[in-house]
């Protein structure tokens, strides 16, 4: 039997509806629906693994799709023709003569995901939005079945996709007195020229697949794809129904049910989508200026501990500057190195005002006639020291250094008794390397080591002597050393 197309000049002569293998007829419906089925799982596979996703979920969970979805195409054709079936029950499993539903099948189909899904504690909207882009691809080589079938046209037109279908080769049911009153009769055959319903079907599926491709790569929401491409088929399917005269009809009723239950879809499946993705939207955007907030929060508690750091180090400064002891906390927490915690000489000071938390006014007057008998002691060695050294270095070199000394002396006289305020105060400073500080100043090298073998000796912490020079106190009275 041939099948033509007279506006667009294509003539085929022939199309079988079956072939023989081995003895067995297997029609050309079955292995393009088995086509359309494979690709579409095949592409499944390929998106779940591209999508980072178990591609064995899938492949497990097509299969229980598939088996209840053939179940459910049959129930619901059996249901919507149960005049044929209710004298002969049997006959309701012999699916080779035809009477399978798409909606039956997509319902059975979805039952079967939804269980597995429950079973395996998977999400199956988020599963649905790939699966169903193979359900479209089915659709898509699927429909191509009908036009084997000789099924699925629609009402007499002479429009550009005009088909011609051999009249012996349909249903008498199917045939409209419209299709009766415009039979083409073509070398003795007669012929009806109807729409080519499989055709539109298979072009919006394909359109379908093209969007879907475009939602799945910008999806807001899990299930959106999957809600969009039931309310997109679910539009296009009333609309191509509306063509239909071979329609599956609700019984004692007019109404087409693939139709209803079309609409339905449409309705029902845009509302949702809409909702879900205005609200999916919405709480993007909230959790954008959240985390807007959240970081302008963080650089803004940047600035303002940078600030409090460098007011800090401002104020350690100072009272350095003015000699203010009490303004030094304990420990400098600014972000300078030369404080050390672990050192032998800060622990010794440390254990020694532990043991003596408090002074009277008498161990205060004890004090003082300790620190003057050092300020002596160490002007004494001091002296000693110097006039080594003076011999020691030549005559043009010396001149210049023993001047330098004299001013700092005179500067820092009672230098001694300076050293030993912090620790009289119960002030307690971190360890630090006092030679380094020493050697800095203005006092010559040898000297410098004289001050700290003198501050050991004298049982006070190296960093005493840091917190003793480094302040300008007001000079207690000169002794010259030469």
């Amino acid at each position: 039997m041939s099948i033509q197309f007279p506006n667009l000049g294509i003539n085929l002569d022939y199309v079988g509806k079956s072939i023989q293998i081995f003895g067995f007829e297997i029609t050309f419906f079955g292995l393009v629906i088995a086509l359309g089925m494979l690709l579409g799982m095949g592409f499944v596979i390929l998106e779940a693994k591209r999508c980072g996703e178990n591609k064995d979920d899938y492949l497990e969970m097509m299969i229980i799709s598939l088996l209840l979805g053939v179940v459910g195409s049959r129930m619901l054709y059996v249901l919507c023709s149960w005049n044929l079936y209710k004298g002969n029950i049997i006959e309701i499993f012999n699916v080779r003569n035809g009477g399978l539903t798409f909606y039956g099948g997509l319902f059975g189909g979805m039952l079967g995901a939804a269980i597995y899904c429950g079973v395996r504690r998977k999400s199956f909207m988020q599963m649905a939005d790939t699966a169903s882009m193979g359900i479209v691809i089915a659709q898509i080589i699927g429909r191509w079945g009908d036009f084997f079938n000789r099924e699925s046209f629609g009402e007499y037109t002479n429009s550009i996709f005009a088909m011609q279908l051999p009249l012996s080769a349909v249903r008498s049911s199917e045939v409209t007195s419209a299709m009766r009153e415009n039979l083409e009769t073509i070398g003795g055959t007669s012929y009806i020229q109807v729409h080519p319903v499989f055709l539109y079907e298979s072009l919006w599926c394909l359109l379908l697949f093209l969007l879907m491709l475009v939602w799945k790569r910008k999806k807001h929401f899990h299930g959106e794809v999957f809600l969009k491409y039931l309310a997109g088929y679910g539009l296009g399917r009333f609309c191509i129904e509306l063509l239909r005269t071979d329609k599956l009809m609700i019984p004692g009723t007019s109404v087409g049910i693939s139709q209803l239950i079309s609409a339905a879809l449409f309705v029902i499946c845009a509302m949702i989508a809409v909702v879900e993705e205005t609200m999916a939207k919405k709480r993007a955007a909230r959790r954008r200026r959240r985390r807007e907030q959240d970081y302008e929060a963080q650089e803004r508690a940047a600035r303002e501990a940078e600030a409090e750091e460098y007011r800090e180090r401002l104020r350690l400064e100072r009272a350095f500057a003015d000699g203010d002891a009490a303004g030094v906390p304990e420990v400098y927490n600014g972000t300078a190195s030369a404080y050390e915690h672990d050192s032998e000489e800060s622990e010794e000071t440390s254990s020694v005002e532990e043991e003596h938390p408090e002074e009277d006014p008498q161990d205060e007057k004890n004090t003082e006639k300790i620190v003057e008998e050092e300020n002596s002691v160490a002007e004494d060695f001091y002296e000693k020291d110097s006039e080594k050294d003076t011999e020691e270095i030549s005559e043009e070199e010396a001149l210049p250094e023993a001047s330098g000394t004299e001013n700092y002396v005179e500067e820092n006289a009672g230098i001694s008794a300076v050293i030993s305020a912090p620790a009289r105060a119960g002030f307690k400073i971190p360890p630090m390397e006092t030679h380094a500080f020493l050697t800095a100043s203005t006092l010559p090298e040898k000297k410098s080591a004289y001050f700290c073998e003198k501050i050991s000796a004298l049982g006070l912490a190296p960093a005493a002597a840091k917190f003793a020079i480094g302040v300008h106190l007001p000079p207690r009275g000169g002794s010259s050393v030469s």
